[in-house]
C-alpha cells in the first residue's frame, strides 16, 4: 500500500481559455469508478452542447484504475495528457473532466495536449488538494477517570481521535503512523500507569 496520496477536496469547476476556446475542467473527488462514472455523465448533460466532453479518472490508493476518453478530439490528444497531469500530481479518487467550446481556432495536436493538460494543472492549482496518509486503526481502553486526560492529551498532540464510546470503560479510537506505534504504546502505559489497553486494527487513510 502507499504511504499517502492526494485527492481534491470538493468538486469545483475551473475554466482557462486558449485562442478563443474555453476549457472548463471539473474536478471531484470519487471513492469508487462508479462515482466517477457518474460524475463525468453529469457534467456531459450539463454541457451537451459543448464542443467535446473529455475525462480522465484515477480510482485506488495505488493507482489500480485509469480511465480516460479523448471524446472525439484526435486520439491521444486529450483523456491521456489529462490522466498524466493526475498521476504526475500524485491525485488519486478523483476525477477531471475537461468541457471544451471550440472557438474557431484549431490548436493541432501539441496545442490540445498542452490545453487539456494544462486545464487540469491549472484547476488543481486553483481548486487546491489534500494529502491523506495511511495509518493504523487502534483502539485504547481505559478506565473513566484517566479517560478525559488522555483524550485531551491525544488531541493536544495531533492525534486523530475518531470515535469514543463509553461503557464500563471509555473506548478512544484513534490514528496512528505505523512508525508510532511503539512509541505510543510506551506514552499510554506511562500516561496511565499501565492501566490502559491498546489494541491494534486495520489500516486505513486519514487527512495528513
Amino acid at each position: 500500500m502507499q504511504d499517502e496520496y492526494r485527492t481534491v477536496a470538493r468538486a469545483a469547476v475551473h475554466e482557462t481559455e486558449v485562442n478563443r476556446s474555453r476549457f472548463l475542467c471539473a474536478l471531484a473527488p470519487a471513492a469508487t469508478e462508479q462515482e466517477a462514472q457518474d460524475f463525468v455523465a453529469a457534467v456531459r448533460k450539463e454541457h451537451a452542447d459543448a464542443t467535446h466532453n473529455c475525462w480522465a479518472y484515477v480510482i485506488g490508493a495505488d493507482a489500480s484504475v485509469q480511465k480516460a476518453s479523448d471524446d472525439g478530439e484526435p486520439g491521444g490528444t486529450a483523456g491521456v495528457p489529462m490522466l498524466q497531469m493526475l498521476l504526475r500530481r500524485d491525485m488519486r479518487y478523483v476525477v477531471a473532466v475537461v468541457t471544451r467550446y471550440f472557438g474557431g481556432v484549431k490548436l493541432g495536436a501539441g496545442g490540445l495536449i498542452r490545453a487539456y493538460g494544462g486545464a487540469v494543472g491549472e484547476a488543481l492549482d486553483a481548486v487546491g488538494t489534500l494529502t491523506r496518509r495511511r495509518f493504523r486503526l487502534a483502539t485504547v481502553t481505559v478506565d473513566h477517570q484517566r479517560a478525559g486526560k488522555v483524550q485531551n492529551d491525544l488531541r493536544s498532540t495531533g492525534r486523530e481521535v475518531r470515535d469514543v464510546r463509553y461503557g464500563e470503560e471509555v473506548t478512544i479510537e484513534i490514528g496512528l503512523p505505523d512508525a508510532d506505534v511503539d512509541a505510543f504504546r510506551a506514552w499510554l502505559a506511562d500516561a496511565t500507569s499501565g492501566t490502559a489497553r491498546l489494541e491494534l486494527g486495520g489500516e486505513a487513510y486519514g487527512d495528513a
